[in-house]
């Protein structure tokens, strides 16, 4: 029988159906919350397909990407649970779509998705009964994190006391910056209306054992694997990392790819500005969802020492060709892997950092801020709309009541 549509959010089948299902997104800024989505659906079917848009689809009914679609395409298939893309997949998502891919359902978070002119994008696949509905992440959207890099305040992932946090989280990153002198200071002002979308806002991220667990391999190395370690902040899990991995990954026959990541105190230490954006919470999400890697060392020391080595048995440790910061006293943290003769510098090919992509938000600010309250006057528009229908229902049914 077929479920009502977008109502539920397991999918029953028999072990001898195969089922597959189709995730439509831009997927610009990929974080947690996108992973989390793409896990609860393959967890819904067999075989997963993720269709992202093109820069010009995604400009015409959203605003600027930041990221190219060939970034976002490879960032799509290095989450694990994809099983395969498709490259330019069209921003509605039809019957014909479905049909081409051999996909039974599509499946999409529980918010909304609208076209320039307000229309849901998957109306028709709804009415079909082949919509699937899977929860949204609480506590971060792409809004949220352009948000972030906007304001460049140090407490945006630790003090909701914040003013400034606040306030974005009342107006959803409508923030103009100015610069003032050398130290890059910012200045936030703030417009928003008083009405607020619960799709477009901020809530807090709160982390929980079954979600790490969700995320998680499970899987413990087996004789004959090369266990490689590397480590670092890892912020804003992007493009450059996953070439970084990859290229990692690459390095053994039977690749078994452990990831340190630094406490948020560490990372600023070394970082220094408002890093990291995303809580070690956050960022253990983002890269246990990666293909690449199999465990991760959440809070690991950030000199890599003997007994780190020991205790993992670790055979390779690598770093990129970013700068290596001393320890907290002057130190090479990987002076144990280099003695040992197991460091490796790894060339991914792709120099891009969480700097240039904070660059890339503030250079375009402008354009994102007109995207943000675009995307929130579509969506309360919605709302509205839903409001008075629900109403004149209410009514009628009272009308019949009395009668």
């Amino acid at each position: 029988a077929i479920l009502q549509a977008h109502t539920s959010a397991t999918l029953f089948h028999a072990d001898d159906v195969h089922v597959s299902l189709f995730c439509l997104h831009s997927y610009d800024m990929v974080h947690y919350g996108h992973s989390n989505q793409l896990r609860q659906a393959k967890a819904m079917g067999d075989y997963l397909i993720a269709g992202v848009h093109t820069d010009a689809e995604i400009s015409k009914h959203k605003g600027p990407p930041v990221f190219t679609q060939e970034e976002r395409y490879k960032m799509v298939r290095a989450i694990k649970w994809v099983d395969e893309i498709v490259e330019g997949a069209p921003y509605v998502t039809t019957l014909e779509t479905l049909d081409k891919y051999n996909c039974d359902f599509c499946v999409h978070g529980d918010d909304i998705t609208l076209t320039v002119d307000g229309k849901d994008t998957y109306e028709e696949v709804k009415c079909a009964g082949r919509y699937r509905e899977c929860k949204r992440t609480q506590g971060v959207s792409t809004t949220d994190v352009v948000g972030r890099m906007l304001l460049m305040t140090k407490a945006h992932h630790s003090n909701l006391d914040n003013p400034d946090y606040q306030q974005h989280a009342d107006n959803f990153g409508k923030v103009l910056l100015t610069f003032l002198g050398f130290s890059t200071v910012y200045s936030v002002v703030f417009k928003g209306p008083k009405g607020h979308s619960p799709w477009t806002g901020v809530s807090q991220f709160l982390q929980t054992s079954q979600k790490i667990i969700q995320f998680a391999s499970g899987k413990e190395p087996q004789p004959g694997d090369t266990i490689i370690y590397v480590a670092g902040a890892f912020d804003l899990f992007h493009i450059g990392h996953v070439d970084f991995l990859e290229m990692v990954y690459k390095q053994a026959e039977r690749p078994y790819v452990i990831v340190g990541l630094h406490f948020d105190q560490e990372v600023n230490r070394y970082k220094g500005k408002n890093y990291p954006i995303m809580n070690i919470h956050e960022r253990t999400l983002s890269v246990l969802a990666c293909r690449y890697v199999s465990e991760v060392v959440i809070g690991a020391p950030y000199a890599v020492g003997k007994d780190l080595l020991d205790h993992f048995k670790v055979d390779l440790v690598c770093h990129g060709k970013t700068e290596v910061f001393p320890d907290k006293d002057g130190s090479d943290p990987y002076a144990e892997p280099r003695k040992r003769g197991i460091f490796k510098t790894i060339d991914s090919g792709n120099n891009l950092t969480t700097d240039d992509i904070v660059q890339r938000i503030i250079e375009n600010r402008l354009q994102f801020e007109a995207r943000n309250q675009k995307k929130e006057a579509k969506e309360m528009a919605v709302i509205e709309a839903m409001k008075r229908r629900e109403q004149q229902d209410q009514s009628e049914a009272a009308a019949e009541a009395a009668h």
